[in-house]
């Protein structure tokens, strides 16, 4: 059912965050949306959704298909119960080479993205997941399956290549056993689009990490004796929610002896005198934009000898590494001129050196090489206006105690610009 659009498709111009019919509470209070003034959302929504053209079109990809809210929200910039949408199929989009744009949307929700100039029609999602459908699941793939069919010969013609995000074995066999489509996967279309960023998104980026420094002043006063890590931790969730984030990928805080080794996720454990406290944002704050640094402090803000010789390493690492990358940079040539981990650390490591951020954690990722760099890709080049954050995680194997750090920057013609502005030395 067509509720919203036509097949003539005019571009209609969305409202920004905080016009009149979109109000927000506190504004006064909300220091970030001091950056909406320097924000053209509408110029970055067509800037997001031509990039995501222009992969299909190089690659000769009739459309693309596309499930994961955070690939809906890069194309559209419409957002609709995103966590929710990563379990359980609510929504998707139809994105061809050329042609509108169609949202099918969760029920009683299509007046949340009519005013978007990046979607030209929504309609009901036609849903198949086991929670939505039960015993139906099958019948309603193939309804499914049939509405990709009518799309694809209204609007891509002869082309017969399809890209889908993420599908389910139900639905890839209704689209396979019924119609002739190539199906391909679209996430490298996605990863490289969403790679470059337009000075908007750059802006978008700045507030996000504004918010999340704001929620790191608050744990640096917080800590203290007695507290618990979740306690602590809520300091980050609250700042990040009151200031118009959205949520927080992980739960990446720990202290004393849970630092190591890391990934330990955030316990009830009270934090005790002198423990060190290690954490990673992984924010997706205001507008939808990560924010993805790293800090580690002590309870009482002064480092034991130990403890100090671990962060002086994990500072060395981060400042040695940030100076190799330019825009031409190689993949190949950064990693192999990396800074060197402590043998007694390097098991340890992080599982990478450097990754891009954006709506998330993104293209590139750049690992560890082994022996014969057959670990990771190691071809592509550093690009300017690609956002990245530099890694280190320093902690002896079997050692009590490890440091966390990372802080994110823009690729500049000049080299990286620091994005993250809060100390990393700050303890």
């Amino acid at each position: 059912m067509n509720l919203i659009g036509n097949k003539n498709y005019q571009r209609r111009i969305g409202p920004k965050i905080g016009e009149k019919n979109e109000p927000i509470a506190n504004q006064e209070s909300f220091k970030p949306r001091l950056y909406e003034d320097k924000i053209d959302f509408d110029r970055m929504r067509m800037y997001r959704l031509n990039r995501v053209r222009d992969q299909l079109v190089k690659h000769d990809v009739g459309a693309c298909i596309l499930f994961d809210p955070i690939n809906i929200r890069y194309a559209t910039d419409t957002r609709n119960m995103s966590l929710f949408a990563m379990h359980i199929m609510t929504r998707y989009l139809f994105v061809p080479a050329s042609g509108p744009v169609i949202l099918f949307e969760y029920p009683k929700c299509a007046n949340l993205s009519k005013d978007f100039c990046t979607v030209d029609e929504v309609r009901f999602a036609e849903t198949w997941d086991y929670f939505s459908a039960g015993e139906n699941l099958n019948r309603n793939a193939k309804r499914w399956a049939n509405i990709v069919d009518d799309l694809m010969k209204m609007y891509v013609s002869e082309n017969k290549v399809l890209a889908i995000d993420t599908i389910d074995p139900v639905a890839m066999e209704s689209l396979t056993s019924n119609f002739s489509y190539k199906i391909i996967h679209a996430q490298k279309f996605m990863e490289t689009a969403r790679c470059i960023k337009s000075e908007d998104e750059i802006m978008c980026m700045r507030a996000s990490l504004k918010t999340a420094e704001k929620g790191i002043s608050k744990i640096y006063e917080e800590l203290k004796a007695g507290i618990t890590e979740e306690e602590l931790w809520s300091f980050l969730h609250k700042t990040n929610i009151e200031n118009g984030g959205e949520w927080i990928e992980t739960r990446l805080l720990a202290s004393g002896q849970r630092t190591n080794p890391w990934f330990q996720e955030c316990s009830n454990r009270i934090i005790q005198k002198g423990d060190i406290v290690a954490f990673d944002t992984d924010m997706v704050g205001p507008y939808g934009y990560c924010a993805d640094i790293s800090r580690t402090f002590v309870e009482g803000h002064k480092l034991n000898d130990k403890q100090k010789r671990l962060h002086d390493l994990a500072l060395e690492n981060i400042k040695h590494n940030e100076k190799i990358i330019k825009n031409g940079t190689t993949f190949l040539e950064f990693a192999e001129k990396a800074w060197k981990l402590p043998e007694n650390c390097f098991d340890n490591h992080y599982p990478c050196q450097v990754h891009g951020v954006g709506m998330c954690d993104e293209y590139p990722c750049i690992s560890y090489p082994n022996e014969d760099f057959s670990n990771g890709d190691f071809s592509g080049i550093f690009q300017k206006n690609m956002i990245i954050s530099v890694e280190s995680y320093i902690g002896e194997v079997g050692g009590k105690e490890g440091v966390k750090l990372e802080d994110e920057y823009l690729i500049t013609d000049n080299g990286l610009e620091l994005l993250s502005s809060y100390p990393l030395d700050k303890v």
